[in-house]
């Protein structure tokens, strides 16, 4: 039997009819052997994540020595998910015990991954299933990454002994024996090392829509559906701000070439979107397949006679960069510029002056020069290396939106052409690039 590994989030798991609902979907399929789930999310639009209710917990044992006042919050929910799902189970000395753990430990990780912990062991009795739990299966090392040569064969050994289990998402066990929880959003990214462990037939992450996207709907109005993407297709648009899945959840499954099935829990009749390794991937016949974008970048453009003929050049403007800790997103060049694109939140409380300073007299530059408030909109796909023409579309519809183009960069695979332009265009730039691709 192929196996299938699922995982549930956010406000999938909500309640306690939500989660029914998840538990009904795992079961119509005898392949779905292992479930991941994240802990409950919002019910409504006022409502508070219970992650974010946990962190609130972490702060009172911090400050005040105890959380029974925040956890009171964590308790009234969780029993209200047992009596709406009927259960037998006594969650009460769970809880319990869960809140001197947090006033124990005082730890903001442990704290946040009780989420995740309590809500697999209402699945895990509601399924029938074992529960399996993260930190004794899920190993990071000393600077923080996925220890894979502990965890994949643990997980393997593990699962191989439970004929199905649910497994808490989010954490694991860092190299000093204490819980580490990946970033928010990190169930994802523990759906796909179990899918990868097991080497699943597929990795499905059923969540609140339908799947991808052609772009953001709260741009443009009922966007298209993308029905097939390729793991890089999806990395790029990931990347650029499109949040369905997390971005790291990419890697486990694309090393073991396991595809990913984007599902809504509530529409589980959608066909989803199936995202595919590049092995298994045939271009579907559009010429892009996604636009994405982020707003409140900077740009510093440098300028020197020669530059092409100075060896180094970019590694000591790079160097500046690495020094004060900060990432760089492009770095478009020519014969005699440079240009480097940060995110603008790096660059507050006057770090931005101060890398100026040090370029000058590192570099000495001919020119210097900044913008700010600058947004990257990616408009990705295979078929764009394909189809002549496909930048002269682009850059005429731009055009005709009057949208004012600063910087242009497009990778050496021809997969995405990145624009950056004015916050201030950066709905007006998506609505044009939909418009020309999609709508014509």
């Amino acid at each position: 039997m192929n196996t299938i590994v699922c995982k549930f989030g956010g406000t999938s798991l909500a309640d306690g009819n939500n989660i029914k609902r998840a538990a009904d979907i795992v079961l119509s399929d005898p392949s779905r052997r292992y479930a991941v789930v994240s802990a409950p999310g919002r019910r409504f639009s006022e409502d508070v994540k219970v992650t974010d209710l946990l962190y609130a917990c972490y702060k009172d044992s911090v400050e005040k020595g105890n959380c029974s006042e925040a956890f009171s919050k964590i308790r009234k929910r969780f029993r209200s998910i047992v009596d709406e799902l009927g259960l037998s189970f006594d969650i009460e000395p769970v809880l319990d015990k869960t809140e001197e753990e947090i006033e124990t430990y005082k730890s903001a990780d442990f704290t946040a991954s009780r989420g995740e912990y309590l809500n697999a062991r209402i699945m895990a009795v509601l399924l029938g299933w074992e529960f399996v739990d993260a930190k004794d299966i899920i190993f990071f090392k000393e600077n923080g990454t996925l220890d894979e040569k502990k965890s994949y064969p643990l997980i393997a050994e593990k699962l191989a002994e439970a004929k199905h289990a649910v497994v808490p998402g989010f954490y694991g066990t860092d190299a000093h024996g204490n819980i580490k929880t990946f970033s928010r959003g990190g169930s994802d990214i523990s759906g796909s090392i179990v899918a990868r462990a097991v080497n699943a037939a597929l990795y499905e992450n059923w969540t609140d829509v339908s799947g991808f996207l052609a772009c953001d709907p709260r741009i443009v109005k009922n966007p298209e559906r993308i029905g097939v993407i390729s793991f890089k297709e999806l990395r790029e648009l990931s990347y650029m701000g499109a949040n369905v899945l997390h971005a790291e959840a990419i890697f486990p499954v694309r090393k073991g070439d396991i595809p990913i099935c984007i599902k809504n829990t509530f529409r589980p009749q959608d066909a989803g979107t199936l995202i595919l390794p590049s092995k298994q991937y045939t271009p579907q016949g559009n010429i892009v397949t996604g636009i994405a974008g982020k707003k409140d970048f900077t740009v510093i453009f440098l300028e020197k006679s020669l530059m092409n003929s100075e060896i180094g050049f970019a590694r000591k403007a790079l160097s500046i960069l690495e020094k004060e800790h900060i990432n760089f997103e492009h770095m478009p060049s020519g014969i005699d510029t440079l240009s480097l694109v940060i995110e603008s939140s790096y660059l507050k409380g006057g770090v931005l002056d101060k890398l100026i300073e040090e370029m000058k007299d590192a570099l000495a530059p001919d020119y210097i020069r900044v913008l700010e408030n600058i947004a990257l909109v990616a408009t990705v796909g295979h078929g764009m290396a394909k189809n002549v023409g496909t930048s002269a579309r682009l850059f005429a519809a731009l055009s005709e939106a009057g949208i004012n183009v600063c910087m242009i960069d497009q990778g050496s695979s021809e997969l995405n052409i990145i624009v950056g332009i004015d916050n201030a265009d950066y709905e007006k730039c998506v609505r044009a690039v939909y418009h020309e691709f999609f709508e014509k």
